[in-house]
C-alpha cells in the first residue's frame, strides 16, 4: 500500500488509540507484521507542548519508519502549526483526527464532533496539507449520528484538499463502539473518492479481515482494540491471507517473553514507577484469554514495583506453559512473507 510518496510494507495499519499506541506498542506491532502504526493523538494546543506527556509523544527515538503522528484540534492555523512541529520532530505522515468519540474531545468540537462542521473541516484540511511537505491522512467516522452519515462528502473534501489517504471507522460518533460496524457505509466512501481507503472497526480475526476487505473494497485495514494484548494479530492476518491457513495459537512461554519485552520498554519510556501503572492494562489484555485471568489480574494490579510485576508474570505464564503444548513461537518475518 502507498500513502503519498511513502510505500508501506503491507496494508495492515495500527489504529491510533489514546493511552495505548505509545512508542513501545507501535514498535512491537510493526515487528509483528503491521505495515504502519499511527501514534496516539497529539494536541494542537502549543501551550501543552512542554508537558511531560506531549514531550514524550514527540519523541520517536529508535522508532522504525515510516513514523505517523495523529494531531487533534479545531483551529486550522493551530493544526497547521502542530503538523509542522511534529514533522520537525520526525513525523513522516501527519494524520488528522476526525474520529475520536471521547466526550472530553467532542465537547470542545474536536475529533468526530468536527464532522458536524464541514466548512471547518475543509479549512483544516487545506491548512495542514499546505503546511507540511509530507503526506497528510485523515481518520474519521461515518458521521455524527445515523441521521448524518456525511463521510462520503468529507472524503470528497479530503480529495480536493490533497489528502493522501482516508481511514474510516464504520460507526457514527453517537454509536461509540456499540453495535456492528457499517461496512456498507465504508464501501460508499470508497465509491465517492479515488483516495486509498482504509477500513476500520471490529476487525478481530484473520477471517474477519478477509471478509471486510471483500465487503468494503478497501485498500487496507486498520486494527485497534483487537491488537490490545495481541499485537501478533497482524502476523496472523498476513499469514492467513497468504496461505488460507491460520497460524497456531502462540505458546504461553512465547506470550510471556513478548509481554516482558513490552514491559521493559514501558519502564524505560515512563520510568519504573509510572511504568508499573501504565503496564497494568497491557498485562490485563495479554492475559484475558488465558485460564485464571481474573485471579491473575487481581494479583498483578496489587503489585507496586516492576520486580513484583515481572515475578508474577513469570509465575503465571510458566504455570500455563506446563499445561500447554508449544505454539508457533517466534516465526521469522521473512517466513511469513514467503508464505
Amino acid at each position: 500500500m502507498r500513502i503519498g510518496s511513502i510505500q508501506l510494507e503491507n496494508d495492515l495499519i495500527v489504529a491510533p488509540m489514546a493511552g495505548v499506541t505509545d512508542r513501545p506498542f507501535r514498535a512491537l506491532c510493526r515487528r509483528l507484521g503491521a505495515g504502519l502504526a499511527v501514534s496516539e493523538m497529539v494536541t494542537a494546543d502549543a501551550s501543552l507542548y512542554g508537558t511531560r506527556k506531549t514531550v514524550r509523544r514527540l519523541n520517536h527515538d529508535g522508532e522504525p519508519g515510516p513514523i505517523a503522528v495523529q494531531i487533534v484540534g479545531t483551529e486550522p492555523s493551530r493544526m497547521a502549526e502542530a503538523a509542522r512541529i511534529n514533522v520537525a520532530h520526525g513525523a513522516q505522515i501527519i494524520d488528522i483526527n476526525l474520529g475520536c468519540p471521547a466526550k472530553k474531545v467532542c465537547k470542545v468540537a474536536a475529533g468526530s464532533a468536527l464532522m458536524r462542521d464541514e466548512d471547518r473541516v475543509r479549512r483544516i484540511l487545506d491548512a495542514v496539507v499546505v503546511a507540511v511537505d509530507v503526506p497528510v491522512t485523515l481518520k474519521m467516522r461515518t458521521g455524527w449520528d445515523i441521521h448524518n452519515r456525511n463521510a462520503p462528502r468529507i472524503a470528497q473534501l479530503a480529495e480536493q484538499a490533497g489528502i493522501a489517504a482516508l481511514a474510516v471507522h464504520g460507526r457514527t460518533r453517537t454509536c461509540g463502539y456499540r453495535g456492528e460496524a457499517e461496512y456498507d457505509t465504508i464501501r460508499r466512501v470508497k465509491s465517492a473518492t479515488r483516495l486509498p481507503l482504509i477500513a476500520n472497526g471490529d476487525i478481530d480475526s484473520p477471517e474477519k479481515a478477509a471478509a471486510v476487505l471483500a465487503q468494503t473494497a478497501a485498500d487496507g485495514l486498520m486494527i485497534g482494540r483487537a491488537a490490545q494484548g495481541r499485537p501478533w494479530i497482524f502476523r496472523e492476518i498476513a499469514y492467513f491471507r497468504a496461505t488460507g491457513r491460520r497460524l497456531p495459537e502462540p505458546a504461553p512461554c512465547w506470550i510471556r517473553d513478548l509481554l516482558l519485552e513490552h514491559l521493559e520498554a514501558l519502564y524505560e519510556l515512563y520510568g519504573r514507577e509510572h511504568g508499573v501503572k501504565v503496564a497494568r492494562k497491557h498485562i490485563a489484555w495479554y492475559s484475558k484469554t488465558q485460564p485464571g485471568a481474573t485471579t491473575f489480574r487481581q494479583r498483578i494490579n496489587a503489585a507496586q514495583t516492576a520486580v513484583e510485576q515481572i515475578r508474577l508474570i513469570k509465575e503465571h505464564f510458566d504455570h500455563l506453559n506446563d499445561k500447554k503444548a508449544n505454539g508457533f513461537g517466534q516465526m521469522p518475518d521473512k517466513e511469513v512473507r514467503a508464505a
